[in-house]
């Protein structure tokens, strides 16, 4: 359904991924436990997608809706959450939904993601939204060195 919807946009299609299927589970279990709406009930965005290898990665969230296109339907009409299903050039996606003992709202949790590039702006968020660009690690530049020893450059 997201691929759909992304492609009639003029985005390409994404894939099931594990690892981000993994963090949105882990993510909607978390809200559902403490029955709180919360990009930060984990931590960090950036940090709890980092296992994802992505160069910029999304995430909905929502609760109360019954069934996943109920859910996607809200995040295609609100603008910030669009603006993350629409994500450029992302390639690979994760959803999950858990339901709160305490209350029996369903949490919903999405991670999209894509490879590295260059970004021109710093990502917006809103309240229930979140977009976040993963900086790669740069290259160690070359040592020049007089003397090596046991391999330390001196």
């Amino acid at each position: 359904m997201i691929s759909d919807f992304r492609k009639q946009h003029g985005e390409g299609r994404v894939t099931l991924d594990a690892t981000l299927t993994r963090i949105a589970h882990d993510q909607a279990a978390a809200m559902a436990a403490k029955d709180r709406l919360d990009h930060d009930v984990l931590g960090h965005f950036n940090k709890r997608v980092s296992p994802a290898g992505a160069g910029r990665a999304a995430e909905n969230i929502a609760y109360g809706y019954d069934s996943f296109p109920k859910t996607l339907d809200q995040w295609i009409n609100s603008s910030g959450h669009r603006r993350n299903l629409l994500l450029r050039n992302a390639s690979r996606v994760g959803v999950a939904s858990v339901k709160s003992s305490a209350t029996g709202r369903t949490y919903w949790a999405m991670v999209i993601a894509g490879d590295y590039e260059a970004r021109k702006q710093t990502p917006k968020t809103s309240k229930t939204s979140k977009q976040a660009t993963v900086t790669p690690p740069k290259p160690r530049a070359a040592e020049t060195c007089r003397l090596k020893i046991l391999s330390l450059c001196l």
